[in-house]
């Protein structure tokens, strides 16, 4: 039973739809953005080719050559001071292999919850997009605007605004306005406990 209803409850859970509606909708928002970059890269690139067009190869490869002469006598500079403070201690190494392990383990809970964090609000926003495509959202403006009125439900004796203007102004009725209906007190019913 429980593996059962397990399976209900997941094959239920629309949050995995609402996740990848949520990454379309943003991708689609990213797409839009598309056609510009394009326009910016064409306007770019004559200049960027003619730029590369007018450096000497020379210039360049000797630009390079002392980079990489740099950077090896850094990482040399480096590695030698790295050789130097290397603690041969073996159990302050283990501590700080201990050390470096706990801090792995909680960055890696961070990194989750802020996973599920992200996942939760594309979730949401997929929801939100899912609405405005079936039209859901204006049922939902509509229910809070009933909330705040006071009614119970919509009213349905009650023309719509395009049926009211075509019908005669005599031909209408004045809507009543219905009074909160007074709770009732029912009594506790009493329930037996099934049979063993």
């Amino acid at each position: 039973m429980a593996i059962t209803d397990d399976l209900r409850k997941t094959f239920s859970d629309p949050t995995p739809l609402y996740f990848a509606a949520g990454t379309a909708d943003l991708a689609l928002q990213q797409a839009k953005k598309v056609p510009a970059l394009v326009e910016q890269l064409r306007a770019e690139a004559p200049a960027r080719i003619e730029a590369v067009r007018n450096t000497d190869p020379k210039a360049v490869q000797e630009k390079a050559a002392a980079r990489a002469k740099e950077a090896q006598e850094n990482l040399q500079t480096k590695v030698n001071e790295f050789i130097g403070t290397l603690d041969v201690d073996l159990k302050k190494l283990g501590e700080q292999a201990q050390d470096l392990a706990l801090r792995g383990v909680g960055v890696a809970a961070e990194y989750a919850v802020k996973a599920r964090e992200t996942y939760e609000k594309v979730a949401e926003h997929g929801e939100q997009a899912v609405k405005n495509w079936r039209g859901e959202a204006a049922e939902e403006i509509e229910e809070l605007a009933i909330t705040v009125e006071g009614r119970s439900e919509p009213a349905g004796d009650e023309p719509k605004p395009a049926e009211a203007a075509a019908e005669p102004a005599e031909d209408r009725k004045p809507a009543a306005k219905k009074a909160p209906a007074a709770r009732k007190a029912t009594p506790a019913k009493k329930t037996t406990p099934p049979a063993k």
